[in-house]
Order: C-alpha cells, then structure tokens, then sequence
C-alpha cells in the first residue's frame, strides 16, 4: 500500500466499520438489556444482547476464565499479520484493500470489547427459523466473515493469474 489513495480508502473503511461496531454494541446494551429480544423481520432477524467471552460459534479456550485473553492474544497476532499483509498488497489493489480494511477493522472492534468488559463481546443480531438458529453475531463479526471471504477470492484470483502467466512463459518458444 504505497499510494496516498490506497491508505485513505484503507483507514477510511476501517474507522468507519470500527465506529459502526462501538456504536451499535452500545446502543444494543442499552436498549436490549431492558427487553427482551425484538423481532425485526418477524422471527427470521431479532435483535437479543449476548455476551460471548469466547469465540465465533462459543468456541473457548481453556474455559471461559481464560479465553478472553487467549482470543485477545490471538487477536493482536492476526493483526500482526494482517498488517503485513496489508504493507505488502500492490499499489492500486482496492478489492484486497477493502478486504483486510474489513477484517482489520472487525478484529479491532472485538478486541475493545475484550479490554473494555469482562462479560465478554457484545453479540447482537439472531438470525434464524425457529429453534434453527446461527449463532449470535455483530458489525464486528459481519466485517470479519465479508472480509475473509473477498480476501480468500482475492487470493484465489492472483493465484490464477499467476498460474495463466507461468503457462503463458512456458508455451512460448
């Protein structure tokens, strides 16, 4: 990421996503804590306040003493990653840049819930038929599966160009 332009649409995306997911977790503590889950397109989406001191789909680590800072830990090294990732994406690459924007971004929103309370991060929105539902998520956790899942095409798709060029060299004469 070398161009003026690439690092505004990188930390615009993030920001903006991080704000959404502070926002939204705060207001859903506020307004859910006193009701009970409100049905926003009948019972399909409702919004119902969890806490998840694990991680996606109430995966833990050692007991939920422990897997606060073991997800944190974890966390910080994707982080890691991601921003070598993101150093390294080619000058004018923007559908990767939005990609590691997202995921960056929701890796950062569940980590300041992780640091701001010991109840675990905020999970907000249920989608699901009756007793068939997906496990409760956030703007944080949305970000993160869009963004890995733009990411891994990304990948896939520069793993075929360079594929094309590597035939395309050993054809010619």
């Amino acid at each position: 990421m070398e161009n003026a332009a690439d690092r505004r649409l990188f930390w615009t995306i993030a920001g903006a996503v991080v704000a959404a997911d502070l926002v939204t977790k705060l207001v859903a503590e506020a307004v859910l804590a006193r009701h009970l889950p409100i049905q926003v397109i009948g019972d399909f989406v409702q919004l119902r306040l969890v806490f998840n001191k694990c991680a996606a789909f109430g995966l833990c680590l050692g007991g939920e003493a422990y897997s606060r800072w073991i997800f944190f830990g974890l966390a910080i090294v994707a982080l890691f990653v991601l921003r070598s990732m993101v150093v390294s994406a080619r000058p004018g690459d923007r559908f990767r840049l939005v990609a590691l924007a997202l995921v960056c971004a929701g890796a950062v929103g569940n980590v300041i819930d992780r640091i701001r309370s010991a109840q675990g991060v905020v999970d907000f929105v249920d989608v699901g038929i009756g007793n068939a539902r997906w496990p409760t998520f956030n703007v944080a956790d949305s970000a993160i599966t869009v963004g890995a899942i733009a990411l891994a095409i990304s990948l896939w798709l520069e793993g075929r160009t360079h594929e094309r060029a590597k035939e395309a060299g050993a054809a010619e004469p």
